[in-house]
């Protein structure tokens, strides 16, 4: 990694850190109440993530071996995981998030410099350099964040998301974020409290597919 792709990283793993805080203390009657996501549960917003990262992690063993490997199986195979993970129970899914996005940064911090620069292909996108992936999965986990409403919000972005340059359709996306309702973030999140254990990137796990989740749809 060079020194951006390794700051992108550790934007990911801080955001991920958030986002964990918050998905490990949602209580199991919560987990299964509507998201900002129309039609979505904040359940299958998690998974969405969890399968996701999985996804990221197969393009960057693409772009490490050479080998065509696909994201997933097929379209239906990945709805098939979502739902399958969405029906978790709230500490089985909020362990499957953290194993997720632990393998993705392992495979992403060993990828080899040249790795970086190989194209990689989804279906419905133009081929794009593999160093791209760290910020789909950045913007992914701060926007799917906020769709949770467990009180993380636009406000709580750190500044160099907020004003970080990006293509579309993922800025279109991060502005219809600052469209979501204020709520009350604090009172959120005294509700919901913090975990005791935190995700230590390095120190072990508890046992769109690449985009940020489209508008207010689900898309990603």
């Amino acid at each position: 990694m060079d020194a951006a792709q390794r700051e992108l990283s550790d934007q990911i793993d801080q955001a991920t850190q958030r986002l964990l805080d918050d998905a490990r203390v949602i209580p199991e009657d919560e987990l299964r109440a509507p998201s900002l996501l129309p039609g979505w549960s904040r359940a299958r917003v998690l998974a969405h993530l969890a399968r996701g990262a999985d996804a990221m992690r197969n393009l960057l063993i693409v772009a490490r071996s050479g080998q065509d490997r696909a994201t997933y199986a097929s379209a239906e195979a990945l709805g098939a995981d979502i739902e399958r993970t969405a029906a978790m129970n709230a500490k089985e899914l909020a362990a499957d998030l953290a194993d997720s996005a632990m393998a993705l940064r392992t495979v992403a911090r060993q990828l080899p410099d040249q790795a970086w620069d190989v194209r990689v292909r989804v279906p419905g996108l133009v081929p794009f350099p593999a160093a791209q992936l760290l910020t789909r999965r950045l913007v992914e986990v701060e926007l799917h964040h906020c769709d949770l409403a467990t009180g993380y919000t636009a406000a709580d972005w750190p500044a160099v998301f907020a004003a970080m340059e990006l293509a579309e359709p993922m800025r279109s996306q991060r502005e219809d974020r600052l469209g979501y309702p204020p709520g009350s973030a604090a009172a959120e999140t005294a509700s919901l409290g913090r975990p005791a254990v935190a995700w230590k990137p390095g120190k072990g796990l508890p046992g769109s597919l690449l985009g940020p989740g489209g508008g207010r749809v689900a898309g990603g």
